[in-house]
């Protein structure tokens, strides 16, 4: 389950928690990890995950998302992921509920 591999990898990575579903008292500052789609050939995984930085303010999510961003680019240093390209990155922000946050769209190849 490479949603799992990545939460793994990213919780390793980052000083805040990273989680696959929104927490019932979240903290200040945190990350969602979600697959949004995926596909196999010639027995090789591909898959599109959303990860969401979410923090007080749109500029700590900015900045989380930067962060975020900067551990994906070595996402490869997990033996299961070949390859993870980022397909986009914008703000996400819940104007009703104003949770700012970022999402961070990408691209990942894996075994």
């Amino acid at each position: 389950m490479i949603e799992a591999t990545v939460l793994d990898y990213l919780a390793g990575q980052l000083a805040v928690p990273v989680y696959m579903e929104r927490p019932e008292n979240p903290p200040e500052r945190y990350v969602l990890v979600e697959k949004l789609g995926g596909g196999q050939r010639n027995h090789i995984h591909s898959a599109t995950l959303a990860i969401q930085s979410i923090a007080e303010s749109m500029y700590q999510a900015a900045l989380l998302n930067n962060t975020v961003k900067t551990a994906m680019e070595a996402a490869v240093a997990c033996p299961e992921i070949s390859s993870a390209k980022l397909n986009s990155d914008y703000n996400f922000t819940d104007t009703t509920t104003r949770e700012y946050r970022y999402q961070a769209v990408y691209d990942l190849t894996y075994y």
